[in-house]
């Protein structure tokens, strides 16, 4: 894995603004992916998803982290673990080595 971003498994809470829809957005799970693992690894990366993440507890989509500078991609989870009224959170887990590697 990049040097620059280490594998990490961190929580996200998504506040919604209103009620819960079914699903989130892939850009709103994406962008928020992408500032904690610039917050965690201090180094700014592109996460995208390929669909939008169901708001139900166990749902997960894969998306693809290609951090800063470095032209390896990282396949990213996406696991929702509570959903409430106004807010869902869930792990973003980044695998440890490079699709393709």
């Amino acid at each position: 894995m990049s040097p620059l971003i280490p594998p990490a498994t961190v929580a996200l809470l998504l506040t919604l603004g209103g009620c819960t829809t079914g699903a989130i957005a892939a850009a709103d799970v994406a962008a928020e992916a992408e500032k904690v693992l610039a917050q965690q690894s201090g180094v700014g990366g592109t996460v995208t998803c390929p669909e939008d993440l169901d708001d139900k507890v166990g749902a997960e989509i894969r998306c693809t982290l290609t951090a800063g500078g470095d032209r390896a991609r990282y396949g990213v989870r996406v696991r929702v673990t509570a959903v409430d009224a106004h807010s869902v959170r869930f792990d973003v887990a980044v695998d440890r080595k490079p699709e393709g590697g």
